[in-house]
């Protein structure tokens, strides 16, 4: 224990010589013309790769001239709207899956099969969860999952396999596990770090995904029509998003150094656990609980106006000036997914009884960005993104915040695998971009 504090002295000490000696000026990237974070000046990304998979689109070519427009978002060539639109009210996180995997909308036959598939493939090894799971419970449930991919691995005879057949074969089985890693996960945390009653459900091989993560997270096993469905759409929703972010792209490069199928999927994981990343959504509630707490008529905007600005001015909330789940990184006139996501959160809101909650929302989303176009000069619009009601959403549907960034990579880890396909399919070359060493010679 002596030794932990002594290593913990030392780092604070010794920290501020490590930054000293690991900063580097600004304007040497613009000097050398290197873009930080892959972004050019207009935040758009250094083009790295070709993908089939998506296409994600916020501007567009009039007359010569780059003009923003409403987002677009397609998969495989249909657009996201037109797939909800064309479920009804069929859930439809499996086709979609098979969409993206396949490259192809499944025929009748071929979604059945393919659902049978995912329902068979939901159960873990014998004593997983207890000798897994249940032996180290964290609050963080993004760690347990990914430690939990990592340890699957053992019990894989064909765990360094990088073939299309058995890589696909791995990632339709994690597909599969997923919810249970999260939820047993979190079962897990409530019971042995919290102190309180802990339940296991098997999953039922004949429900979707959405129902399934619904039945496993609930004592009672119960859900509606509705809860199912707007879950589902949730899942959809954040199941791709082009080539270019964060955890995606971490996918491509570990894929290209020929790791397998775990350790990818992993490193995946670990990107997406960051709050720039995967975690907005909980920053999203975390400000609303703050909000909540500081306005109390959810009619009257110029209470609503005078607390976003002090937000923005960075004098309430975190004090960092940003209205979480407004603006994106590259939508700007408006978010496709948020604005599918807007009619099912209505939906559900209206089953529950939170048209208040809903309403404090929508003038948000009305306000914040005007205000933020007074206070800051910016180069595109800003517009709510979907991080900006799924928050709300989860929360209406009872899951805990410790479950959200799962929730996401239970959706996501559908676009990781494709892209993993691809990059197998179609790149034989390691991902490997250049750093400019500014580094002083020293004698």
């Amino acid at each position: 224990m002596n030794i932990l504090k002594q290593v913990r002295s030392y780092a604070e000490q010794i920290q501020d010589t490590c930054i000293k000696n690991d900063s580097i000026p600004k304007e040497l990237y613009a000097k050398y013309g290197v873009n930080r974070g892959l972004r050019d000046i207009n935040g758009n990304g250094v083009l790295t790769g070709l993908t089939n998979i998506s296409e994600i689109i916020s501007s567009k070519i009039v007359d010569g001239e780059k003009v923003q427009c409403d987002g677009e978002l397609w998969y495989r060539g249909y657009h996201i709207q037109n797939l909800i639109n064309g479920l009804g009210d069929e859930l439809g996180f499996e086709k979609i899956a098979y969409l993206l995997l396949m490259g192809e909308l499944p025929t009748p036959e071929q979604e059945a099969e393919f659902k049978e598939l995912l329902g068979g493939c939901r159960i873990l090894p014998t004593n997983f969860t207890r000798d897994v799971i249940m032996k180290a419970p964290s609050h963080d449930i993004m760690n347990t999952m990914t430690r939990s991919i990592l340890t699957l691995a053992s019990y894989d005879d064909k765990a360094l396999d990088t073939s299309i057949s058995n890589s696909l074969r791995q990632c339709i089985q994690l597909i599969s596990e997923f919810p249970m890693l999260a939820v047993y996960g979190y079962n897990a945390y409530v019971h042995y770090e919290k102190n309180e009653s802990m339940f296991i459900h098997h999953p039922d091989p004949k429900l979707s995904t959405a129902e399934n993560l619904l039945m496993l997270l609930r004592p009672d096993k119960k859900f509606t029509k509705t809860e199912a469905k707007v879950l589902d759409t949730a899942l959809i929703l954040h199941m791709e998003h082009g080539g270019g972010n964060n955890s995606t792209f971490t996918t491509r490069v570990v894929t290209s150094s020929g790791s397998d199928t775990y350790s990818t999927i992993a490193a995946a994981m670990s990107s997406l656990k960051g709050p720039k990343h995967g975690g907005a959504n909980i920053k999203v509630m975390e400000m609303m609980d703050d909000i909540r707490k500081h306005v109390k008529d959810y009619e009257d905007k110029d209470a609503i106006s005078a607390y976003l600005k002090k937000i923005i001015d960075k004098e309430a909330f975190d004090k960092k000036g940003l209205v979480y789940g407004m603006g994106h990184a590259i939508y700007s006139v408006s978010d496709p997914r948020e604005k599918v996501f807007r009619r099912f959160v209505e939906q559900l809101a209206h089953e529950k009884g939170r048209e208040k909650d809903l309403l404090l929302y929508n003038n948000i989303e009305e306000l914040a960005p005007i205000l933020i176009a007074q206070k800051r000069k910016i180069y595109k619009g800003v517009s709510p993104n979907v991080d900006f009601y799924s928050g709300f959403i989860y929360e209406m549907l009872g899951i805990p915040k410790e479950l959200y960034t799962a929730i996401f990579a239970i959706a996501r880890i559908v676009g990781w695998s494709a892209h993993r396909i691809e990059e197998l399919v179609t790149v034989d070359k390691i991902i490997r971009p250049a750093y400019m060493s500014v580094m002083k010679e020293l004698d």
